[in-house]
């Protein structure tokens, strides 16, 4: 799979000491979703502003499409798409000239018809001749995506892209995002809403105090780093936990109704085996089992922590 972007040794550091960003390693494969997650201050948004131009780094290089974002910035930045998290559009323009101008600051042809496709994959035909400041706010949000998009680019960065909308259009845009990748554009989305990146990311990176701790396949990051949990609901309460099953790592809970195993994804079944044999050997009646799994909210905190 080819890499579409290239970031080695990236950081930015102000005159008071303090780093924005620090050596920041990356390559972003072509039509992959890539979710960067990371608590307040993190460094998302700095590493999404300097890699647009935005802002400027201190040392290393960015590449995009193999142009250099500093040298050849006006080829890399045609190829790159942004969704703010802050909105910003004219108010008093209209949906298709706000399109239409956006398209023409980047050299582009007028091509009404890949404008029309635009709005109507995000539901805006119908308000294309809207000023701006009649919209919802979803609308809005959509907008900013078709804005981004009306350059063609083949990288689009989403800052926040669901930030303040509905559970519903939350959704559609989960599913407008998969259609882009799909199409063959690559995604490279901060959220706030760990769902978000477990719903349609194919990557996760973390970010904190400026450093990408990791970058891993969600579906390896969850393997490596989950836990299931095995919930034994007994018929009689257990005053304590006895020797055999602490020996295991279960714990009992506080109503002593319930007998609680944590193990991981792989490997698990020899345990759960000798945990059932010791039960049968206790005595003890089982009532119902439950298990669980962690979800990808509980791996971030625990690498968050772990970080910290």
């Amino acid at each position: 799979m080819s890499d579409i972007l290239q970031i080695s040794g990236l950081s930015k550091f102000y005159a008071n000491g303090f780093h924005a960003l620090k050596n920041i390693n990356l390559n972003v494969h072509e039509a992959e979703i890539l979710a960067l997650l990371g608590p307040n201050g993190a460094g998302k948004t700095t590493l999404i502003s300097t890699i647009c131009g935005i802002s400027r780094f201190s040392a290393g290089s960015v590449k995009m499409a193999g142009y250099d974002i500093v040298q050849q910035y006006r080829a890399a930045r045609s190829l790159i798409g942004l969704v703010p998290q802050e909105l910003a559009l004219e108010p008093f323009e209209t949906v298709e000239n706000t399109l239409r101008f956006s398209r023409g600051l980047f050299g582009k042809e007028p091509d009404e018809g890949y404008l029309s496709s635009l709005l109507e994959a995000l539901s805006l035909s119908d308000k294309k001749t809207s000023q701006i400041r009649t919209l919802s706010g979803g609308m809005k949000r959509r907008l900013s995506i078709a804005k981004a998009l009306s350059h063609q680019p083949r990288l689009l960065f989403l800052d926040e892209p669901t930030a303040g909308v509905d559970v519903e259009l939350r959704k559609d845009m989960w599913a407008l995002v998969e259609r882009l990748r799909a199409s063959g554009v690559t995604i490279i989305l901060t959220t706030h809403y760990i769902e978000e990146a477990e719903a349609i990311a194919d990557r996760i990176g973390i970010i904190d105090q400026g450093a990408l701790q990791l970058v891993e396949a969600k579906d390896s990051l969850m393997q490596r780093l989950g836990k299931k949990q095995l919930q034994i609901d007994l018929l009689s309460p257990l005053p304590i936990l006895p020797p055999p099953l602490l020996a295991l790592g279960v714990t009992l809970a506080a109503d002593g109704l319930s007998l609680i195993y944590q193990y991981d994804l792989t490997g698990a079944g020899p345990e759960i085996e000798k945990l059932f044999s010791e039960i049968l050997a206790l005595g003890l009646k089982v009532k119902d089992l439950q298990t669980g799994e962690s979800s990808l909210e509980e791996i971030f905190l625990q690498l968050v922590s772990e970080a910290a």
